[in-house]
């Protein structure tokens, strides 16, 4: 079984979108909310915390499904799992206003929401560029503005990736 492991290690994982951070960020948030909205009525009529945790789910069911398609349409996937970061988001909010989520939980709620957005926007730029994307202007800089250097992704070797943020993120 040890070498099964090593064998693991040498050759990454079959499933490319084990190797993402942002996949296990979107677990680490479905158990998190698991544990959130346990604290929810039993007689809660709107179906508020399946239909939010459903939402959880999405995030991690759409990085997964993207990474086995080409990289425009994992762009595209990547774009549906920042869907349903907005849903989250609303049912965050609507969870806060019906006293359903502690002001903390709440906060903690946006916060980690908003790490998987920004995440996410970085992976889609990696992806953009290394499809030759430019989502900047298409004319020429003038001698005082940054000049980036695209980074080339390969599918399978990480890389460092900065975010508009200040952000670094390194399973990209």
């Amino acid at each position: 079984m040890n070498n099964e492991n090593e064998k693991k290690e040498q050759t990454g994982t079959f499933f490319r979108f084990e190797d993402l951070r942002i996949y296990h960020k979107s677990l680490a948030y479905i158990n998190w909310l698991q544990d959130a909205t346990s604290l929810y009525p039993d007689n809660d009529n709107s179906n508020l915390a399946p239909r939010f945790n459903t939402s959880a789910r999405n995030i991690a069911l759409n990085i997964a499904e993207g990474s086995a398609r080409n990289k425009s349409q994992f762009v595209y996937y990547l774009k549906m799992a920042k869907s349903a970061i907005r849903e989250c988001m609303v049912y965050t909010t609507i969870s806060h206003n019906a006293n359903l989520l502690s002001d903390t939980y709440e906060n903690e709620s946006r916060e980690l929401l908003m790490e998987m957005t920004k995440m996410i926007g970085a992976l889609i730029s990696s992806l953009q560029r290394s499809n030759g994307y430019n989502n900047s202007s298409s004319n020429h800089s003038n001698s005082n503005s940054h000049h980036s250097h695209p980074t080339h992704v390969s599918e399978d070797v990480p890389h460092t990736e900065h975010d508009n943020f200040g952000n670094t993120y390194d399973d990209i």
